[in-house]
């Protein structure tokens, strides 16, 4: 594998792990299922949860730097919109293990008629 190569990997490996560490809260993917309605301020994303300003904007930087939500800044108003580009890695990802599910699935279907009693 070339140099380049390989830095393309790891980049692709870092973003990925990035992704999957704010994915990982479930804090973080309220504050993304919001961001999928509208963009909306921290101040509107921190109402329903019992945390600070500062604690939720500490969640925004997370999902900001993995690339999931851009962040807006207008003087002290920060808008948050929601980027849906690294899930499609993650889902580019995830489409590699479909076939292990899936056959798992089938398989459990085969066998649960196979036991079907015999009226």
């Amino acid at each position: 594998m070339s140099s380049s190569a390989a830095r393309n990997r790891v980049s692709r490996d870092d973003r990925l792990d990035a992704v999957f560490h704010a994915l990982g809260d479930r804090t973080r993917r309220a504050l993304l299922a919001r961001l999928a309605k509208r963009p909306a301020m921290i101040t509107e994303l921190a109402k329903p949860f019992d945390m600070s300003l500062p604690a939720v904007s500490k969640h925004i930087r997370v999902l900001q730097s993995a690339g999931l939500v851009r962040r807006a800044v207008d003087g002290r108003m920060h808008q948050c919109s929601l980027n849906g580009e690294p899930l499609a890695t993650v889902e580019g990802w995830l489409r590699h293990y479909r076939h292990f599910w899936q056959g798992g699935l089938e398989s459990l279907a085969r066998y649960a008629e196979s036991k079907a009693p015999i009226p």
